[in-house]
């Protein structure tokens, strides 16, 4: 059975919607499967065991009216990549749902347009499966290849997930005695206070390496640097580099962001901080991953990002989960 995956972004998301590939390998065991994702994330998923090909496609600066030109290169590109058994879109946005209907396939699935943040995505669909969109997204893209292929994959299965990445269960980890901050996201309102964080790298045991993206990120961490002098800040590292040190971390902290959902993907301890974005919906608890929140009113349908609440998560309270992870 070929099948084709059409997840284009963001960081986060593509690496939470991984978790389906090994079921569907677990339970279609002859499939092929072939992920379409935009160019500027394909690296995220180089390494997933169950995947058979990769497909970036140039999606940055292609406008949906731009048809005469540079939508009809795009689509003649996805079209040339054969026909498949199955597409399914677990993004459920237009452009994913365009991208989905352009692909040669007999059938096309993905979330009901009562179900997606962009309802017109289902139009693109030949069936389309129903779920809230509050519904934790982990249990969206479950529910979704369930509805696929009509199985049922239990909750202990879900829980204890292999690593999504094949370097990490293939080779032995030597994990160092270093934890790993995030102190990076995509808006203001999903980063943690730079004080803060300062307060729980002063009270822990072990080393901290800060990492950094931006040029915006290298200064809050050299501010970190100065009120927490032993924290050893990285330098800019690529995404093998950046998997390889958390890979090889006892702990990860950071936002609602890409890195730090890294972690929970490598089966990696993590603790990772909510504020204005839904914690109860882009989060999974599992025995070794971990969430904190700021009990602010948060609408998964529109995300308010004023919302700083999430500098009223105390730094007591990841130590105590810090506490809590390292003993066991």
């Amino acid at each position: 059975m070929r099948i084709a995956i059409v997840r284009l972004s963001a960081m986060g998301d593509i690496i939470q919607s991984m978790i389906v590939l090994q079921f569907i390998k677990e339970y279609i065991p002859d499939s092929t499967i072939d992920w379409f994702v935009d160019e500027q994330f394909s690296d995220i998923l180089k390494g997933a065991e169950y995947l058979d090909n990769i497909f970036p496609i140039k999606i940055k600066g292609v406008k949906l009216y731009e048809v005469p030109f540079r939508l009809i290169k795009l689509l003649r590109v996805i079209r040339n990549k054969g026909k498949y058994d199955l597409v399914i879109d677990p993004q459920g946005l237009i452009k994913s749902g365009l991208i989905s209907r352009f692909i040669k396939a007999n059938k096309r699935v993905g979330f009901h347009r009562s179900s997606s943040r962009e309802s017109l995505s289902a139009i693109f669909y030949s069936d389309s499966y129903k779920i809230p969109y509050e519904e934790n997204v982990i249990r969206r893209y479950i529910g979704l290849i369930e509805y696929c292929f009509n199985i049922n994959i239990p909750g202990n299965k879900i829980l204890n997930k292999e690593s999504l990445f094949l370097s990490d269960r293939k080779s032995p980890r030597n994990q160092d005695d270093y934890v790993v901050f995030i102190i990076g996201a995509s808006f203001e309102s999903k980063i943690y206070p730079i004080e803060k964080f300062a307060e729980v790298s002063n009270s822990i045991s072990a080393n901290v390496v800060v990492v950094w993206h931006s040029d915006k990120e290298k200064i809050l961490a050299e501010k970190l640097k100065k009120l927490s002098p032993t924290v050893n800040i990285s330098k800019k590292l690529n995404l093998d580099a950046l998997k390889n040190l958390i890979s090889k971390s006892i702990l990860v902290i950071g936002g609602d962001t890409g890195p730090t959902h890294l972690a929970w993907g490598m089966n990696i301890p993590s603790i990772t901080l909510f504020g204005s974005t839904p914690m109860r919906r882009n989060f999974m608890q599992t025995s070794i991953n971990y969430a904190l929140d700021s009990d602010s009113k948060v609408n998964p349908l529109k995300i308010n990002k004023n919302d700083d609440s999430i500098k009223n998560i105390e730094p007591s309270r990841i130590l105590d989960l810090y506490k809590q992870i390292i003993n066991r």
